[in-house]
């Protein structure tokens, strides 16, 4: 059986919106070589989730494992995505089909969240007198 990765991610109008997608993508393909993996979109981008199964279907795939690429279940997690794999199971029978938990409720993602917004803000506190509101200074953004 050769199983494969699908990075589900929502999408944006702007393109630039999934360069950090494709950058874990990357990432993923060195570390696990012998695994297509794939980026996919719900909304605005393509390909969408059906569209990019149907592809690794064509070229031979047996099994899917799609992870998807939010922050956090909401709506979209809860009833759209497993509405989409019903009808993937439904249309491929023979597919395995995989979903995995929201990348950004994992604790990894968690502290690797913190430890970039700690230091995101690290100068922007350091300015702070004692006793002085965040909202009290004014800020350049941060790359």
């Amino acid at each position: 059986m050769t199983t494969a990765l699908i990075l589900f991610a929502h999408g944006a109008r702007d393109p630039e919106w999934a360069s950090p997608m494709r950058r874990v993508q990357s990432a993923i393909r060195e570390r696990l070589d012998s695994v297509p993996v794939e980026v996919a979109f719900l909304e605005f981008m393509a390909p969408n989730l059906p569209d990019c199964a149907a592809a690794l279907i064509g070229a031979g795939v047996t099994g899917i494992v799609v992870i998807p690429m939010f922050i956090a279940q909401g709506g979209h997690l809860k009833r759209e995505v497993p509405e989409m794999l019903g009808r993937l199971r439904s249309t491929y029978p023979e597919v395995q089909f995989s979903l995995g938990g929201p990348i950004g409720e994992n604790e990894i993602v968690v502290q690797a969240m913190a430890t970039a917004a700690l230091e995101a803000a690290g100068e922007l506190l350091a300015r702070l007198p004692a006793g002085q509101a965040v909202a009290d200074i004014e800020v350049d953004a941060v790359d």
